[in-house]
C-alpha cells in the first residue's frame, strides 16, 4: 500500500468516483464505488511509481499522513 493522498469524489461529466493523486503528476483512477476508485488508484500509483523507476524519474516523497494498521 501506497502513502501518498488520494482525493475521491463523483464525476457528473463521467457518472463515476474518480481518485486522483496530486503528488503523482498526472495519476488517476475512477471506479463505480469510491472503494473500487482506491483500488484502481493503488494500482495506478504502482504503474506511475515502476515507470518512474524505469525511467530515473523523481519519485515524489509522500506528504500526507501515515496511516497504520493494526
Amino acid at each position: 500500500m501506497h502513502c501518498y493522498d488520494v482525493i475521491i469524489y463523483w464525476s457528473e461529466d463521467d457518472q463515476a468516483f474518480v481518485a486522483e493523486v496530486p503528488e503523482l503528476a498526472g495519476c488517476s483512477a475512477h471506479g463505480a464505488s469510491p472503494e473500487q476508485a482506491l483500488a484502481q488508484a493503488q494500482e495506478a500509483m504502482t504503474l506511475w511509481l515502476d515507470t518512474a523507476r524505469e525511467f530515473g524519474d523523481p519519485i515524489p516523497l509522500p506528504k500526507g499522513r501515515r496511516l497504520l494498521y493494526a
